[in-house]
């Protein structure tokens, strides 16, 4: 009985020590009798008992590690305060293993001295605008340098970049400044169109009413034109009426006693308007004066 469970104890540290379940995305480091033999992948794998061993083990997942807080200088001598994130990941568990005694420590190190590094050739200006050309720069570095710690960089990103509290507020105030500079602009911009928008309305009014003016001249002119040509074919209508009446029987006649009324009303006309009043020689010879008028009226034509 006792021999059946030794024999079962040492079936259960034989299988223990033979079998390994290496979970998904995870890779282990075997050595043979001290010495790097090979990597595990996931799934079930024999190892020979106390000959082999598994020295390490890695997770192949990315890893997300915080980088500490730091003092930049910049290239005009300002100090920032700047923290990140670095994402990396193990592509190669055997130099993982043995090309450093702690890579996560190295990646860290490495990735605090480079970001001083491209900080220190940039201006304060441009370190809040150039954080794209850090983070690939901080990128580009570790990842050429970790190729021997079996580690992939993938990206660095700035967390916080913070200056100290004199440059915040003379930062703050510039942009007040600047603000208020935009805002004089936009301002002078507005009068200026206003301006222009009220003289090209009294421009276009002014020649909308010249237009007007003219079109008003030019209709009363030819108003007036037509006025004149009506009056003229009027009296040109009137004259060949009477003379279509001098030839008429009793034509002559009439004529006599419309001139005789309009010489006494003539008169009469003087009488009421001036105190002193003309009268010809020859007043009671009425006869006389309307032959005269009459000859003047058939007077025969050239």
């Amino acid at each position: 009985m006792d021999f059946a469970l030794i024999f079962l104890i040492l079936v259960v540290v034989f299988l223990s020590q033979t079998l390994r379940i290496v979970p998904q995305q995870n890779a282990w480091v075997v050595e043979r009798l001290g010495k790097f033999d090979r990597n595990l992948g996931a799934g079930l794998n024999f190892l020979i008992p106390f000959i082999d061993r598994v020295a390490y083990k890695h997770s192949l997942k990315e890893i997300a590690l915080d980088v500490p807080s730091q003092v930049c200088i910049t290239r005009d001598n300002t100090q920032l305060q700047i923290d990140g994130i670095l994402y990396f990941q193990v592509t190669d568990p055997m130099r993982a293993s043995y090309g450093s005694s702690n890579y996560i420590i190295a990646v860290t190190q490495l990735a605090q001295t480079t970001l001083r590094s491209v900080v220190g050739r940039l201006e304060l200006d441009r370190t809040f605008e150039e954080r794209d050309y850090i983070n690939s720069s901080v990128v580009s570095a570790l990842d050429e340098a970790a190729l021997n710690w079996g580690v992939k960089v993938l990206r660095y990103e700035i967390k916080d970049l913070t200056p100290p509290k004199e440059i915040l507020h003379a930062m703050q105030s510039q942009i007040t400044a600047e603000r208020e500079k935009r805002a004089l602009i936009a301002a002078s911009e507005g009068r200026k169109q206003e301006q222009i928008n009220i003289a090209t309305g009294e421009r276009e009014s002014s020649i909308a009413r010249s237009e007007g003016e003219r079109i008003a001249a030019v209709n009363r002119a030819e108003g007036e034109a037509s006025a004149i040509k009506a009056l003229a074919e009027a009296n040109a209508e009137a004259i060949r009426k009477v003379a279509l009446a001098l030839n008429q029987p009793g034509g002559s006649e009439a004529v006599n006693l419309k001139v005789a009324e309009k010489y006494v009303e003539a008169f009469g006309q003087l009488a009421k308007e001036n105190n002193t009043l003309i009268v010809p020689s020859n007043f009671a010879d009425m006869s006389g004066l309307i032959a005269a008028a009459m000859s003047i009226v058939q007077r025969p034509k050239p």
